[in-house]
Parts: structure tokens; C-alpha cells; sequence
């Protein structure tokens, strides 16, 4: 055998990939690929680099119809009768996959007559519904980057959940009007506890629990001048006035401020109102200086799933399109709560995990009744499903398109292939067969 044979072939380096594990989607991971398997993830932070470096392709067959081995080509057909014949489908996930295929998801849905819904709807749900009452002042992540001299964080926790949040693009780089970086920033935390976050504070506000609400209606109050009774305000948030009024000034006197604000703000009392309050008080500020709002958003792609469903729709989550044109409801349209009461007959579930994090009588419908799981991993939703389709995972083994959580939209570079096909593939196939099915 030729000396050549033997020789093992160097590791190739796919430069600037994309991470898709949260919603800051850096785009500036250089990764070493040794045959099937990462070994590198240049510049990734601890979450990206277990997202890569831990990433294995399942092995073993592309479908499986009752939890026995099938063909793709059988489980398109047995998945285009389910949704073809159901009264209620139901359409759940998509937070994870890329754009081009929540394209075609949400165009079923349409064909269909089904429910179309994200995770957003338990999680950033409360500010979609915002956005639709107040408007948003919004700005992207590279205007931050460059531009933001005062930085808030409002009931989020970037250096756990997002942790090149900081160093890539809120408080550490220089940037364009910032030669100095985090010297010449003023960061601002406001949480209920003390979290990894605190320690970048400059100033940190520990506000009562479940008064987010209160609090951010103080300053909206101290924005336009209203004199405050201290001892209400000081029982409504368990912070002085004096500290409100503080900030207050300090706001006033920035030169591009932005608050990020997580899911302790949208998933605690008050909801879509403390959402609302958010966003007005950026908006207030603007008779002052320059100031703008963003969610702090979760899953790699959770973003793109709202801008889809809203090219779509006119909505960016719990839509029902069963009479034939959309209509909007959460806790109505919602995932959760249409499972919780019994009502959907089917369901295709796409890049989640609803079996792991749904209420009890959510999960013991979506039991009882056929549901397609698309997934590159066994989940507990994959083995309940009546046809679980293993997919290639986007960004690592599959190019698209997916948006950052400033709405910027990234394409990703993938590092290899593998045997399973693509959620998109197996998503246009379905829709075809569909149309097919409803000609007849």
C-alpha cells in the first residue's frame, strides 16, 4: 500500500461559522473540524463551545413511524395524511431551525388551516403582544456596540444566559464614539437577586419581586416631571425614591442609552404591561437623549421565528389560520394552553422540546393524539411522536439563514454534512404532498 494511503488527512477549519446555541448568533467562531466531530471552536464562549464540541449525529435511521425504523419517504406520506385529515393541527417550535425552513412550516400551517405558534410564546411572548400596542424604539447591537455610553439590564442575566453579550457587544468593546470601551460606559442592573451579572454593574438596583411593573412605571412618572409620594414608592419597590430619581438624572444625561430586558420582566406579574412599560419609557426619554429598548432573546433563531410568522401573518406568534385568514390570540392561539384544553387533534412539532417544559395536561394531550417531531437529538418529545424525523443541525451541518436578536439577519457557514437530510427538505416534501392531498 502507497505511503499516501496511510496518511490521515488534516483537520479543516471553517472560518467565521456561526453559533446558533443563543440569541447573540456570533458569527465569528472559527471552528477545526477533524472528520464528523469539532475540536476547536475558536472565540466561542463556555455555551457555544459545549454546542459545538459536544455536537454528535445521532446515529441510526432518518424516521421512525411508532418508534419503529421507516423510511423519509414513509414518514412524509404518513405525515401529510395527519395534517391533511385533522379538524385542529397544530404547529408548535420552530426557534431553532433557520428561517427558510420556518418559511415553509408556517405555509402548511396556512394549506392547513392549522395553529401556528413559537416559543416565544413562553418565553418573550408578553413583548410581541407589546410591540403590537406600543411600538418599540430599537437600534441593532452594532449601535450599541459603537455608540451606547449608558447600558441597562432589566431583569436579564447576560453573563449566564448570553455571555459574550458583554465583551462582543454591550460593555467592553471601543467602539466608533467609545475609543476607551467599558470605562466609558455606565452599566445598570435591576433584578430581584444578585446574579453573575452584578458584578459588571456600576450601579445595581434590587428591586421587590413581582414589582417590575412598579418600578419601571416610577421612572416613566420621574421622566415627565410628576412628583412622587417616597414612602408609596419605596413600598411599591422596596428602592428610595431618592435612588429612582438618581437614575433618573443619569439617564437624562447619556448620550445613547439602551435597556435590555429578559424574561424577568416578561414572565413575571405584569407580563405584556411590564413589556409596554419598557418600551414606553425608552420611548420617553427620547424627549431627553437618545434611547432605545431590545429583548434580551434566548434560542439561536427564536427571533427569526417571530419575523417570519409576522411576514406571514401580520403576527408574530399564536396564530390561528383556520378560517382561512390570521387571527392573533395568546392564551387562545397559544401552544400550551390549546394542548392544555384538549383541543388540537394533531401536531407537527419542529426544533423543541414541549414533553420536557409543557404543563401536565399540555403533555398528556399532545400524547394522546399523532404529532410529527423534527429533532437532530432524541428528546422525550421525539419518542412520543408518531413520526420522528432526525434532522441535520442548522448552522453545524446545514446552511441557512437565521437572525440575531438585534433582527440582523446572519447565514451560516456549516462545518459538515451528514447522512440525516435537512428539516427543509423533509418540510417541502411534506408541503407538496399536502397540496396534493387537498387538490384531491
Amino acid at each position: 500500500m502507497a505511503a499516501a494511503d496511510n496518511e490521515t488527512k488534516d483537520p479543516k477549519v471553517v472560518k467565521d461559522a456561526t453559533c446558533t446555541f443563543c440569541g447573540c448568533v456570533c458569527d465569528d467562531i472559527d471552528l477545526t473540524v477533524d472528520g464528523n466531530h469539532i475540536v476547536e471552536a475558536k472565540r466561542a464562549c463556555v455555551l457555544g463551545k459545549s454546542w459545538f464540541l459536544n455536537h454528535d449525529v445521532e446515529e441510526g435511521p432518518s424516521c421512525r413511524i411508532e418508534g419503529q425504523p421507516a423510511s423519509v419517504e414513509d414518514g412524509i406520506e404518513r405525515s401529510a395524511q395527519i395534517l391533511s385529515n385533522a379538524k385542529y393541527p397544530l404547529l408548535y417550535g420552530l426557534s431553532d431551525t433557520t428561517i427558510e425552513s420556518q418559511r415553509v412550516a408556517v405555509g402548511i400551517g396556512d394549506w392547513i388551516g392549522g395553529t401556528v405558534d413559537t416559543t416565544t410564546s413562553v418565553c418573550h411572548g408578553p413583548s410581541g403582544m407589546a410591540f403590537q400596542g406600543v411600538g418599540e424604539v430599537t437600534c441593532s447591537l452594532g449601535e450599541v456596540r459603537n455608540r451606547a455610553d449608558m447600558v441597562m439590564f432589566w431583569g436579564s442575566n447576560p453573563a449566564e444566559s448570553h455571555p459574550r453579550h458583554f465583551t462582543k457587544y454591550s460593555l467592553m468593546p471601543k467602539g466608533m464614539f467609545l475609543p476607551n470601551g467599558r470605562k466609558d460606559r455606565t452599566c445598570v442592573i435591576v433584578d430581584v437577586r444578585k446574579t453573575k451579572s452584578t458584578k459588571a454593574a456600576d450601579i445595581f438596583i434590587q428591586i421587590k419581586p413581582r414589582c417590575d411593573f412598579e418600578g419601571l412605571w416610577t421612572l416613566r412618572a420621574l421622566a415627565q416631571n410628576v412628583e412622587l409620594d417616597p414612602a408609596q414608592v419605596l413600598e411599591d419597590t422596596e428602592v428610595p425614591l431618592e435612588t429612582w430619581q438618581d437614575l433618573m438624572e443619569r439617564m437624562k444625561a447619556c448620550k445613547f442609552g439602551v435597556i435590555f430586558f429578559g424574561v424577568g420582566v416578561t414572565m413575571t406579574r405584569g407580563k405584556h404591561a411590564n413589556s409596554e412599560a419598557v418600551l414606553a419609557l425608552a420611548r420617553d426619554m427620547n424627549k431627553y437623549t437618545r434611547f432605545t429598548c431590545k429583548p434580551n432573546r434566548g434560542h439561536g433563531n427564536v427571533t427569526g421565528a417571530d419575523n417570519v410568522v409576522s411576514w406571514r401573518t401580520g403576527y408574530p406568534f399564536g396564530v390561528n389560520l383556520a378560517r382561512g385568514y390570521p387571527r392573533f390570540n395568546p392564551g387562545e392561539y397559544t401552544s400550551s394552553d390549546v394542548l392544555a384544553r384538549g383541543e388540537a387533534d394533531a401536531a407537527m412539532i419542529i426544533a423543541s422540546d414541549p414533553m420536557a417544559n409543557f404543563s401536565q395536561p399540555a403533555r398528556e394531550h399532545l400524547k394522546s393524539i399523532p404529532y410529527i417531531a423534527f429533532d437532530p437529538n432524541d428528546t422525550p418529545t421525539t419518542r412520543h411522536a408518531a413520526i420522528a424525523f432526525t434532522v441535520a443541525t442548522y448552522g453545524i451541518n446545514v446552511p441557512g439563514t437565521v437572525y440575531r436578536m438585534d433582527n440582523v439577519p446572519i447565514p451560516l457557514r456549516p462545518a459538515f454534512e451528514v447522512h440525516h437530510p435537512s428539516d427543509l427538505e423533509v418540510l417541502k416534501a411534506i408541503e407538496k404532498r399536502v397540496l396534493e392531498l387537498k387538490r384531491n
